[in-house]
């Protein structure tokens, strides 16, 4: 037997050893072993020969390695005694349980941590913050290996921590987030019930104060003064102003009120929910004139107190605004925001229609001269008397173009022309009975053929462009001429219309087609006027129904006259001679274009035409009026940019000098007086054209259109030296005569 572990015998089937981490853990021993080495031991089961191993010889058992609770606590175990020479079991096979004996061998930990927190600031002594827990692997049934104790490191005097339970609590009162509002705690767990040797560990927890509303709002200054234009606009910002709160959140909100002073109706104050900030602004017109100053008494207040701190005082303060008002020069200002004024359309020109006025605010009162703002008035129906403002009437009023006018009058100061206030007039104008009635549409009248004695065939009514304050009331009758006709008669249905009536039956398109009925419409104003109307009124076929098929009196004629095949030949030969006519015209016009450009020619004269009789004085690009003003300078030709020419022409040097020529001045200045006294002339400007060339030249004519019917014997052979510019005449010239009609 191994004295350094406990025996088991075999022939048990069940063993448990508790073992500390021995290596040599047990010996198994047989009753049949003798000692004498018959006998030998085999090990199987969890863990064997691989963490456990036996001595075939002796049977004790051996650990491999050191063994670890927190890993495996027991260990199942079967072991057998066999004969060395047969092999075989001399006794059954055991069964032995190895358990795992504990040490402490493990620290506690803290699996949560490390840990946050947040409590109240102001809170009492013994608030619970949060509960911290560590845990240790060793065995909680065997010693103290696993018995943890609580204690706080760091975060004293402020907080503590239950030993047992590891409840962190405050240990002072009142405190305050203001002045501090977190702190970093480190919490130590230690075994063996905290006695020395034990194990231990430790986590960190971080408290944060949380805000609860235990500060009143204070006004940093206890009067604030600001100035203020009087022409500041209603709804602008005055000023802001913020009261101070040491709270945050939800427990620094508070709201601003005025509570006192002499602005109560003239300002108001709310609160920025962004800033917290309480914005003053203006709710009426300030005017430096009627008051240069204001004070406010404003309060600032919490708007949720907490009771259980209102003993501290009360959450609120109050400060003084002074707002000082600037002066500044206005414009004029009018007695009233609209002028609404009547006049007749009768009404005569220069008429007074009404009166506006308008004042300097300013302490200066300066004059104020008034004006019409055009753009208002783009016809200049109103005057206005600069002074006085007195509006009259400038030109003729005609209620039906314009019921309404709606003008701006312009007051500005005299020293001051800057300053321009604004009045609104609205001018109506009254109406007059100044338009006659008249029928309400253009009508198409038809009376069939077969029409009786008495039958309606139109219904009339009538307009005015007036608007009587009654309405109107129109009376329709025939003219005298045409009372006593027997076609057709009109009753007055007394509603503003009139029926027209046949009187007869038989009419008949081949007679007469179209009838003519003068109508007289009186309207009912004073004094009245009337006007008479003509209704056209056309014969028609008609079908059983009253409903008119045909109105065209040829529709008889065209049957007893010619027939549908002599009529298409008429229209035929019209055609055929409208055709021959344009074909006519259009080589007319080809004729007239003989001086085509082209480069084989030399262009020596050429004539221009152009379908023009000019544009009037206005009309620069037509043609050029100083050569006809001065003979000594002549104009380049220019191209009309409007009308294009039949030929195109070279171009020559601009401004060339000629000499002057009296017969020339002569013959127009005496060609000018001609057409100022002739009364056949035209009353506009006109281009006169006179072919006189004057007296003749020194160098004689350098033409030579007359050359070809001279009996001349001049050899001109000599063109055709002169190159391709002069082919045209060495063509003419040069071969004789008779090439020119070749």
């Amino acid at each position: 037997m191994h004295e350094e572990g406990p025996m088991v015998f075999i022939g048990f089937t069940f063993y448990i050893v508790n073992l500390k981490d021995f290596l040599d853990i047990v010996q198994l021993h047989s009753d049949v072993d003798k000692g004498d080495g018959s006998i030998k031991y085999i090990l199987s089961g969890e863990g064997a020969s691989s963490i456990f191993i036996i001595d075939e010889n002796t049977g004790d058992i051996h650990a491999t390695k050191r063994l670890d609770r927190e890993e495996q606590a027991y260990y199942t175990l079967r072991a057998q005694a066999l004969d060395r020479l047969t092999n075989k079991p001399v006794e059954p096979e055991s069964e032995f349980v190895i358990k795992i004996q504990d040490i402490n061998d493990n620290e506690p930990k803290f699996l949560d941590g490390p840990y946050t927190a947040g409590v109240p600031e102001m809170s009492p002594v013994g608030t619970s913050v949060v509960q911290v827990t560590a845990t240790d692997a060793d065995d909680p049934t065997y010693g103290n290996s696993a018995r943890v104790v609580y204690s706080i490191l760091q975060g004293q005097p402020y907080f503590s921590v239950e030993p047992k339970t590891g409840v962190i609590k405050t240990a002072l009162p009142n405190m305050d987030r203001e002045a501090k509002d977190q702190y970093l705690l480190v919490i130590q767990a230690k075994d063996m019930v905290g006695q020395n040797g034990g194990l231990s560990g430790t986590t960190s927890v971080t408290v944060t104060l949380t805000d609860v509303n235990d500060n009143p709002p204070r006004f940093p200054r206890r009067s604030y003064q600001y100035n203020v234009p009087e022409s500041l606009p209603v709804a602008s910002v005055v000023a802001r102003i913020k009261a101070a709160d040491a709270d945050i959140g939800a427990n620094a909100e508070m709201d601003y009120k005025i509570v006192d002073g002499d602005g109560l109706g003239i300002f108001k104050i709310a609160v920025d929910k962004d800033t917290q900030e309480g914005i003053i602004t203006i709710q009426k017109d300030l005017d430096f004139e009627a008051k240069t100053s204001y004070t406010l008494r404003i309060e600032a207040a919490n708007r949720d107190a907490d009771p259980r701190f209102l003993s501290l005082g009360p959450f609120s303060d109050t400060t003084t605004v002074k707002i000082i008002v600037e002066d500044v020069d206005e414009p004029p200002v009018f007695s009233a925001p609209l002028y609404p004024m009547e006049v007749s359309e009768a009404t005569q020109v220069g008429n007074i229609i009404g009166t506006v006025a308008a004042h300097d605010p300013d302490s200066s009162n300066s004059p104020v001269r008034y004006s019409i703002d055009r753009n208002t008035d783009l016809e200049r129906y109103f005057n206005i008397d600069a002074n006085s403002g007195v509006i009259t009437t400038a030109k003729s009023l005609d209620r039906e173009t314009n019921a309404v006018h709606n003008i701006t009058v312009l007051a500005m100061e005299s020293q001051n022309p800057s300053q321009v206030g604004r009045g609104y007039v609205a001018i109506t104008i009254l109406d007059i009975n100044d338009n006659a009635p008249e029928f309400a549409m253009d009508y198409e009248t038809t009376v069939c053929e077969n029409a009786q004695p008495g039958q309606v065939i139109q219904k009339v009514s009538a307009v005015d462009k007036d608007e009587p304050a009654n309405g109107h009331q129109f009376y329709f009758s025939l003219t005298t001429d045409a009372t006593n006709n027997h076609n057709f008669s009109l009753k007055d249905n007394k509603d503003n219309t009139a029926s027209i009536l046949t009187r007869r039956n038989g009419f008949r398109r081949q007679e007469q087609s179209v009838y003519y009925l003068p109508i007289f419409i009186v309207d009912s104003g004073s004094p009245s006027l009337s006007s008479t109307n003509t209704l056209t009124i056309r014969v028609c076929d008609c079908d059983a129904d009253g409903v008119a098929q045909t109105c065209n009196a040829e529709a008889y004629v065209l049957p007893a006259g010619l027939s549908t095949g002599a009529l298409i030949a008429i229209l035929a030969c019209v055609l055929t001679l409208l055709v021959l006519i344009l074909l006519i015209v259009t080589m007319r016009r080809r004729k007239k274009e003989p001086l085509i450009f082209d480069e084989e020619r030399d262009i020596r004269e050429n004539i221009v035409r152009y379908d023009d009789e000019g544009g009037g004085e206005e009309d620069t690009e037509a043609f050029d009026m100083a050569a006809l003003r001065n003979l000594n300078v002549m104009r380049d030709t220019k191209t009309r940019r409007d009308v294009t020419p039949e030929i195109q022409f070279l171009s020559r040097p601009t401004f060339k000098s000629i000499p002057d020529n009296v017969i020339f001045r002569e013959f127009i200045w005496e060609r000018l007086k001609e057409a100022d006294v002739d009364p056949c002339a035209p009353p506009y400007d006109s281009l006169q054209t006179y072919a006189f060339e004057g007296n003749g030249s020194v160098a004689e004519s350098l033409s030579s259109l007359d050359s070809i019917s001279s009996n001349s014997d001049q050899n001109y052979d000599y063109l055709s030296d002169w190159g391709p510019r002069f082919k045209r005449l060495a063509d003419m010239y040069g071969n004789g005569q008779e090439s020119l009609y070749s």
